[in-house]
């Protein structure tokens, strides 16, 4: 009886802390939207950069948005939604600017690698990759660390780090069940959760199809400056850096989560026998791996062909999402499974930027920055 209050009482503080920073974003969007004019930014050389009223309502969003994502007072999908309404309801940006940032090219990119993602784990794919690793690095701890991390990279290759995170956990928890046999807390299973965590953080940054914020940087390089990078160019600058990072993280983890026991008795056979009881490589399995092959292989092809380059990166990759419920890899359900929620996320942080750039609000904000550091080094 005291542990239900208890956690009602906790409840209520929650609700009362959530509506408070909701209130808060609305009242700061409110204060800078009809505040009075804000003063001109005026660079080093004394050149001046207005702030107009749709700046300042730019701005005004911002500040929402940024007080509405942080304290999570809505679903994070939610608040991008938000964005988009704040915009268009307060005269911002015109509605089919606003909402056509939504289905920006860069966000279509991120629902492709999104559906790899559903693709590789309902086919299998992962846990058949998990298995051959095991088998491959054995049963010490320092190796089936690595190994784990190393799984996890190259599955940032081809699908978000998010759904590689959420694949691969479950393959986590199975090997530390056999590490320890019950549900001690260890130093080895510390080290392989967060281990997996930074290297799906680390791998993400490889291609373009490991997480969103590639996707959305280049979206807006183009948008900015006219130029655009091609899936090779992005990963030949960044393979080298984020397998670099895994090693260091390797390193990092085995000095402040140096693992209890040398080896796991057992756990190469037991993987051993998962891998054979999956059979050999199903329809849908090599399908998957057809298809996606093939999406990568044209998406570099772009580096060096310039009719291939004239191809829009998303068109490219949406491809492949046809291909998997054509051949019935994906059907209506694996649709509703989307996360609908990380989608709507970053089509608002597209508009968003978008926004602060077009009404050049982002020009006011660097050059009140830039002005801060003029007797800088």
């Amino acid at each position: 009886m005291g542990n239900t209050h208890l956690t009602e009482a906790a409840a209520n503080r929650q609700e009362i802390k959530r509506w408070f920073f909701l209130l808060l974003g609305i009242g700061l969007f409110l204060l800078v939207f009809f505040s009075p004019p804000w003063p001109d930014a005026v660079d080093p050389a004394g050149k001046h950069f207005p702030l107009s009223g749709e700046g300042k309502g730019a701005l005004a969003v911002f500040l929402l948005a940024g007080t509405w994502w942080v304290f999570e007072v809505l679903p994070i999908g939610i608040t991008g939604l938000a964005i988009g309404v704040l915009q268009t309801l307060f005269f911002i940006r015109p509605a089919k600017e606003v909402f056509g940032n939504f289905m920006d090219p860069s966000v279509l990119f991120i629902f492709g690698s999104v559906v790899i993602g559903q693709v590789f784990t309902k086919t299998g794919l992962t846990r058949r990759m998990a298995y051959t690793m095991l088998t491959v690095v054995g049963e010490r701890t320092s190796l089936i660390y690595l190994g784990c991390f190393s799984v996890t990279v190259i599955l940032t290759h081809f699908m978000a780090h998010t759904a590689v995170a959420a694949t691969i956990y479950p393959l986590m928890v199975a090997i530390h069940a056999l590490y320890e046999g019950g549900n001690t807390r260890t130093r080895f299973g510390k080290g392989l959760f967060i281990g997996m965590a930074y290297a799906a953080g680390a791998g993400s940054i490889i291609t373009l199809l490991g997480a969103a914020r590639g996707a959305v940087a280049i979206g807006f390089f183009r948008d900015i400056a006219g130029k655009n990078i091609s899936f090779f160019e992005y990963s030949y600058y960044f393979f080298p850096v984020g397998w670099l990072m895994v090693l260091l993280i390797w390193g990092l983890i085995m000095i402040l989560c140096k693992p209890e026991k040398a080896t796991i008795p057992g756990l190469k056979e037991r993987a051993r026998k998962l891998r054979a009881d999956m059979g050999p490589l199903s329809r849908n399995e090599l399908a998957a791996i057809l298809i996606v092959v093939a999406c990568v292989v044209v998406l570099a092809l772009q580096s060096f062909f310039p009719p291939v380059a004239k191809l829009n990166k998303s068109g490219i990759l949406i491809v492949t999402t046809l291909l998997f419920y054509m051949l019935k890899i994906l059907d209506l359900n694996d649709l509703e499974q989307v996360p609908w929620n990380i989608i709507l996320l970053f089509s608002g942080a597209m508009s968003m930027g978008l926004c602060l750039w077009e009404t050049e609000a982002a020009n006011w904000l660097a050059v009140n920055w830039l002005a801060m550091f003029k007797n800088a080094n």
